[in-house]
């Protein structure tokens, strides 16, 4: 979900639908020119996001699972901007190299979040091949950055060399499905998928490498050991870790005045249980985690211009508004 600038939201659907919901919940037929994805195991319509000075040049960024002649398929982000009831100048900003297209249907990420200097940030699964989101050679198992027009920042961690891929942020990771910047100190917070356990909220640092799947918190969904290391050297540690599993998706940290107690909190969704958790942070520890409300699997979160908690639930699908109890 995004809102607009005059209040209106904008939906995807996994099957390839954008839509826009008015004021009062009522939505729109498709929008048309939205590029064409997998719609298939975990795959499809994935994030929506707007520039951050979208008032100025009306860019509209979606990510979704790119769909190549030969059935394989890989994590892509567009841009294009709103007339009517359609997208126009759609432009693919990024897909992922040849190599990495894959038959596999999961683990595509993927969130996109703007920084405060516009670069782009945006999240991609390691696709279901483990190894690779330890080689920077792959896309798999990384965050990247990229200029809002798609162009590759110079000061990117690994511009130059050879032997990695040079819009790569950070890598090791598993799953992540959720990015968002710290109000007060700009960085960069993730959340991905654990296995069997081990889902995990990470502070992003530049270059640096998370782990998956050296080390984990989790096991196989069979039970078995993926491997008996939690740590590693010159692997960073998640800030917190889920076990059991809560099939953690987005965050969003809260900057209205509708939830007072809330602001600065990090508000974090469940697909394992549909539950909306609260984490209160400090110096990058985890104070306290609440949940806050729960109903089916929780895939977004967004804060309106109404200070409320707008959140997206599946099955069925629904968008739900969260106001204050008093």
């Amino acid at each position: 979900m995004a809102f607009l600038p005059d209040g209106r939201l904008l939906i995807s659907e996994r099957e390839g639908r954008l839509r826009i919901a008015d004021a009062n919940g009522q939505l729109s037929a498709p929008l048309d020119n939205v590029p064409p994805v997998r719609a298939e195991g975990q795959g499809g319509l994935l994030d929506v996001a707007l520039h951050p000075q979208y008032a100025d040049n009306g860019w509209i960024y979606i990510s979704y699972s790119q769909l190549r002649s030969d059935g394989d398929s890989f994590t892509a982000i567009a841009r294009g901007q709103l007339e009517g009831n359609a997208l126009t100048n759609v432009k693919l900003i990024y897909q992922g190299p040849s190599d990495d297209f894959s038959g596999h249907a999961h683990h595509y990420g993927s969130r996109i979040i703007f920084d405060a200097d516009n670069y782009l940030f945006f999240s991609v699964g390691d696709r279901g091949q483990r190894p690779e989101a330890q080689l920077l050679t792959t896309a798999n198992g990384k965050i990247h950055r990229l200029h809002d027009d798609g162009r590759i920042p110079e000061d990117n961690p690994f511009v130059g060399r050879d032997d990695a891929l040079p819009t790569i942020w950070s890598y090791g990771h598993r799953n992540p499905q959720g990015l968002a910047i710290h109000p007060q100190t700009g960085e960069i917070w993730e959340t991905e998928h654990g296995p069997r356990g081990g889902d995990e909220l990470n502070r992003i640092v530049k270059g640096e490498n998370f782990g998956w799947p050296a080390i984990t918190y989790g096991i196989n969904y069979n039970g078995t050991p993926i491997t008996y290391k939690t740590h590693g050297e010159g692997m960073l540690q998640p800030h917190y870790y889920w076990l059991p599993s809560i099939g953690v998706c987005a965050i969003e940290f809260y900057e209205g005045d509708a939830f007072s107690r809330w602001r600065d909190n990090l508000l974090v969704a469940s697909l394992a249980f549909g539950r909306l958790h609260r984490l209160q942070l400090e110096e990058g520890r985890v104070l306290h985690d609440e949940i806050v409300f729960e109903s089916g699997r929780l895939r977004d979160i967004e804060t309106g211009p109404d200070g409320l908690v707008y959140l997206a639930l599946e099955k069925p699908g629904r968008i739900v508004r969260l106001v204050p109890a008093d």
